[in-house]
C-alpha cells in the first residue's frame, strides 16, 4: 500500500505540563520540536490546560468564575492556544514554516470538507510546513454539539464525533494513509494493569489486519482509567486505531518523556501494534 504521510502523532494536554510546579513543561515541546518535520502531521491537545495556568498566573491564582463550566472551557482553550502554537514555533527548527489547523466534528462527517483537509495537509508539505492540529475547543459548544451530531445520525450510518484529540489523530490518519500513528501519553504503553508500571505489553500482533484487531479487541477489558477528567483513557485509544490499522498503518503508543525518534526506532519502552 502507498502511505501519503510517514506519521501522524498526538500528544495529550497533561503530557504538556508540570502538574505539580502549574507550569507548561518546555522540556516536551523542546524534545518534540528537535523531531518534527513536514511529513509529520501534529495533533497536540493542551490548549485548556495551558490557558487555564496562564489565566491563573495573570490573576493572582484565581480562576475564572460567575460563569457556566461550558464558557470556562472555550474561554481557557482560548487563551491557551496562541501559548501552544508559540512553544511549538520556539523548538521547531527555524528551516520548517509551522501552520496551524483548528478542527471540528463536521469537517469529518462531509466528504467535501474532509477533502479540502487533506488536500491543505498535503499542499503543507509542498510548502515545506509542519502542520499542528487541535480541536477547536475556543468555539464549542456542547449543547450545539450534541444536537449537530444527533441531526448527523439521521442521515449517516457513521457519525465521526471527535470526541477527544485520540480520535482526532485517528481519524487524521486514516485521511491521509499515514505509515504510522504515534499517541504520546503519560504512560509506556499499553499495560496489563493499569496500576502496575512492569505490566507493559510491548507489542500486539497478528497474521493480518484481522487477527490483529481480534487481537486489540480482546485486550480492552485490562484498560481502565484516564489522565485526567473527561479523558476517555486506554481503552479509547484502542478502540480509535481500528480504523487506521484496517488501511495497513502501524500504531505506536509511549510515555512523552520520550524523543519521537526513539519511539519510532524502537529504542525505549512502548507498545507498537503491526502486522506480523
Amino acid at each position: 500500500m502507498k502511505f501519503d504521510f510517514e506519521v501522524v502523532g498526538k500528544i495529550g494536554s497533561i503530557a504538556l505540563v508540570r502538574k505539580e510546579e502549574y507550569d507548561i513543561d518546555y522540556n516536551v515541546f523542546s524534545r518534540i520540536g528537535k523531531d518534527l518535520t513536514p511529513d509529520f502531521i501534529w495533533v497536540s491537545s493542551g490548549a485548556g490546560v495551558i490557558g487555564r495556568l496562564d489565566y491563573i498566573k495573570r490573576n493572582n491564582g484565581k480562576e475564572i468564575e460567575d460563569i457556566s463550566e461550558e464558557y470556562v472551557s472555550s474561554y481557557y482553550a482560548a487563551q491557551g492556544q496562541s501559548i501552544l502554537m508559540e512553544n511549538y514555533r520556539r523548538f521547531i527548527h527555524p528551516m520548517y514554516s509551522v501552520r496551524q489547523l483548528l478542527v471540528e466534528h463536521q469537517h469529518f462527517n462531509e466528504q467535501s470538507k474532509k477533502e479540502f483537509i487533506r488536500k491543505l495537509l498535503v499542499e503543507s508539505v509542498k510548502h515545506n510546513a509542519i502542520t499542528i492540529v487541535n480541536y477547536n475547543d475556543s468555539v464549542s459548544n456542547e449543547e450545539i454539539r450534541k444536537v449537530e451530531l444527533n441531526r448527523l445520525r439521521l442521515n449517516c450510518d457513521k457519525v465521526v464525533e471527535l470526541v477527544d484529540n485520540d480520535e482526532t489523530a485517528s481519524q487524521i490518519s486514516v485521511l491521509v494513509k499515514s505509515k504510522y500513528l504515534l499517541m504520546m501519553t503519560s504512560t509506556e504503553g499499553l499495560l496489563k494493569d493499569p496500576d502496575d508500571d512492569t505490566s507493559l505489553i510491548k507489542e500486539v500482533n497478528g497474521k493480518d489486519v484481522y487477527e490483529l484487531i481480534d487481537n486489540i479487541n480482546s485486550l480492552q477489558d485490562c484498560c481502565n482509567g484516564a489522565s485526567r477528567k473527561g479523558a476517555n483513557g486506554m481503552k479509547a485509544k484502542l478502540q480509535y486505531l481500528i480504523e487506521p490499522i484496517r488501511q495497513g498503518t502501524t500504531v505506536i503508543i509511549g510515555h512523552s518523556k520520550y524523543r519521537i525518534k526513539d519511539l519510532m526506532e524502537g529504542n525505549v519502552n512502548r507498545t507498537i501494534f503491526r502486522v506480523r
